[in-house]
């Protein structure tokens, strides 16, 4: 059984920055493809940031070059750097793990940017 779990949200003023976490247990995190999805009020839930098991990124058109996710496997965590926060960015974001065509979501962790 996979438990993701998030931490490092919070509040914080346009251009602002936070860095977000997600610790994983089980043995599959480094053979995982993981990533960060958010989803807005009244929105659906959307794809930020994806990163393979061999350290290949994607990234959502809206968060490129502001945004960088990265991976310890020894640690078995993942990463999201966020920059230049803009309030369009304001959502709850979910670690998610993806393996053999199974999905796993953390809680979520609530990100406002606000002036």
């Amino acid at each position: 059984q996979v438990q993701l779990v998030e931490s490092g949200g919070g509040s914080v003023q346009p251009g602002g920055s936070l860095r977000l976490f997600c610790a994983a247990s089980g043995s599959i995190f480094s053979i995982s493809t993981t990533g960060w999805y958010r989803q807005a009020p009244g929105k659906q839930r959307e794809l930020v940031a994806t990163i393979t098991r061999g350290g290949s990124t994607n990234y959502a058109d809206s968060v490129k070059g502001r945004f960088t996710i990265s991976r310890d496997n020894t640690k078995n965590t993942v990463y999201l750097q966020m920059n230049s926060l803009k309030p369009e960015d304001t959502a709850v974001y979910y670690c998610n793990l993806e393996f053999q065509g199974r999905n796993y979501w953390g809680q979520g962790t609530q990100v406002t940017v606000s002036s």
